[in-house]
């Protein structure tokens, strides 16, 4: 059984964080040779209650601290302290279900090459409830899981929340660029590794559960850094389309939308004759439009500074 790193970056979440490990040791013994590192970001100035978490772990643990501000650095200085080879990076806000780190681990172990990356599945904590907004961005906004087809799942659905990589392909890729500091890191590393045959599989079976609770507000402020983040990405791998771009840009020269059968989206899935089709167009074209002023702000404010 191969050795794995489980790397978690973090950021003013040491209480969530502390639930993180506690799930990660229930399922620990079953997993084989295991290390946890714990990778502070720059930013996170008190290190006392990250330390009182990691204490008394049934395996090795370090504490590490990024040089720079962002998950790019958090997330590098993880990884390069880590003495696995392979290296699961797992958000401080997921929630580990049984049987995660043994799916990912088997999926290594059936495909071990080092081109071969494992996407996990994330779902909401159930103890968040379930609005409708938070439907509408499992499907391509937040995360995509319901439109993978079979194992592949693509290189641009490479999400760090819940994934691993053999720490091969970190080394050749040289790792997460930190001049993108948070938002498209990801992708950006995906790619890169995409160019070297990086091939990212879906594991259904390896479920953490995202404990962060999201709303429409929330999701305008967040637009708000995509945009500039999208910009970079593109300017910097100019053969990929700006996904988010082109998607608000349409919806905000579409017609107003009301939304009014938006929540019907908790219920209904796309693909229910006739009414399932008018839910979620009502949702799409309502949610874009909440969504896209402040993106379509943002992005010719970074035009401007370019």
């Amino acid at each position: 059984m191969r050795s794995l790193a489980i790397v978690i970056p973090t950021l003013g979440r040491p209480t969530t964080l502390r639930r993180v490990l506690d799930l990660l040791a229930r399922q620990g013994t079953e997993a084989g040779a295991l290390e946890i590192v714990v990778a502070a970001d720059a930013r996170e100035g008190d290190l006392g209650p990250l330390r009182e978490a990691l204490a008394g772990r049934p395996w090795p643990t370090q504490l590490v601290q990024g040089e720079s501000d962002g998950a790019s650095a958090a997330r590098n200085a993880g990884w390069r302290a880590a003495g696995s080879d392979l290296v699961l990076f797992l958000g401080d806000d997921i929630l580990p279900r049984p049987g995660l780190l043994a799916g990912h681990l088997a999926r290594h172990s059936a495909d071990p090459g080092d081109e071969v990356g494992v996407l996990g599945h994330i779902r909401w904590a159930p103890e968040l409830g379930r609005s409708a907004f938070m439907v509408w961005l499992d499907h391509g906004m937040q995360f995509d899981y319901p439109s993978i087809e079979g194992d592949d799942a693509g290189w641009g659905r490479f999400n760090t929340a819940n994934a691993s990589v053999k720490r091969a392909l970190l080394e050749q890729a040289g790792g997460f660029d930190e001049t993108l500091p948070f938002l498209y890191e990801d992708l950006d590393l995906a790619r890169r590794a995409h160019e070297r045959g990086f091939r990212l599989l879906y594991e259904r079976a390896a479920v953490g559960e995202h404990l962060h609770r999201p709303t429409l507000d929330g999701w305008r402020r967040r637009m708000e850094l995509v945009a500039p983040a999208e910009r970079r990405f593109v300017r910097k791998h100019p053969e990929v389309a700006p996904y988010f771009y082109e998607m608000l840009a349409r919806a905000a020269a579409a017609p107003a939308a009301r939304g009014r059968a938006a929540p019907l989206i908790r219920w209904i899935p796309r693909s229910f004759p006739v009414l399932g089709e008018r839910a979620w167009g009502s949702a799409d074209a309502f949610y874009r439009q909440q969504l896209a002023p402040p993106f379509l702000r943002a992005w010719e404010a970074a035009a401007r500074d370019s």
